[in-house]
């Protein structure tokens, strides 16, 4: 079974976010206020050098057109998005823009064509499971994926973290990462499970619950948005955990070639050591994803 990371499906939000990083045993959450600064993936004083890319034919970068805002086809139908300005950012630093090509594919045809040689690189969001990791090579990770509460506004809760939902029932889907996380990581609240993403947010609405827990990326969105009738605000947070949420974003590349993983590495911590990193993430998430 392939895993990709749910999109959010349009730009921007309006929300100034924490940040609580939840180690992999952690029993509690730990909060820094970050704003719309990127969370440091690489030490500032590490080094990693720049392979040798003068035999490399070309670098081609799979992606698909159907996730926004990562990746999509802008109004003109050229290839956009975070992932797709990263990319091109790399073979800049790369210094081997002539040889870079960005190819959009069918989500379902990246895997395939990647093995079969059709391609160097995926960047479209594809969540790195161990299964994956028998297959192919990853970069490091450039983007964590973080999880949120919500809450209903009319709920009386007393305290603004999520100590506040000791006993109180909070909504979450079933049989999903997220259920998981809140069990391990916030046992005294009283979780509700329910059959999927739609059914939750309308309990939430109603008041069946007092907050719920879900896919940090899209729950803001659903807060700000006409169909959540400014009925909840987001609460506390965002969490991150490798355990529960994986590695976060990365690039995916075949086995056989371990260079192109230490030439992506040596991007990536150049963009993030000079910015361009950070000015790429404000340019698709304006007010900060953490």
């Amino acid at each position: 079974m392939r895993h990709r990371i749910t999109p959010l499906k349009n730009k921007g939000f309006s929300v100034l976010l924490a940040l609580a990083m939840l180690g992999c045993g952690a029993s509690a959450a730990a909060a820094e206020t970050v704003g719309t600064s990127l969370p440091r993936l690489f030490d500032a004083r590490e080094r990693i050098a720049r392979p040798d890319l003068s035999q490399v034919i070309r670098l081609r970068i799979l992606t698909t057109v159907d996730f926004p805002p990562f990746n999509f086809a802008d109004q003109t139908g050229r290839l956009s998005g975070f992932n797709v300005d990263l990319a091109r950012e790399i073979c800049t630093e790369l210094q081997i823009e002539p040889k870079c090509q960005i190819q959009a594919l069918p989500y379902d045809e990246l895997e395939k064509t990647l093995e079969s040689g059709g391609g160097e690189a995926v960047m479209a969001g594809i969540a790195v499971t161990p299964e994956l990791r028998r297959r192919f090579l990853f970069s490091r990770p450039y983007l964590g994926i973080p999880a949120r509460f919500a809450r209903n506004r009319a709920a009386t809760i007393g305290g603004d973290t999520a100590a506040a939902l000791a006993g109180r029932p909070v909504g979450v889907v079933k049989g999903t990462v997220h259920e998981d996380m809140l069990k391990a990581f916030f046992p005294t609240s009283a979780a509700k499970s329910f059959e999927g993403y739609e059914p939750m947010l309308e309990a939430l609405k109603k008041g069946e619950v007092d907050a719920v827990f879900a896919d940090g990326l899209r729950l803001p969105f659903w807060v700000a948005g006409e169909a959540s009738g400014n009925c909840c605000a987001l609460f506390d947070g965002p969490y991150l955990s490798q355990k529960y949420l994986g590695e976060g974003l990365s690039v995916m590349i075949r086995r056989s070639d371990p260079d192109l993983v230490a030439a992506f590495d040596h991007a990536l911590l150049e963009l993030s050591r000079n910015g361009r990193l950070q000015d790429i993430y404000l340019r698709y998430f304006p007010n900060g994803l953490y």
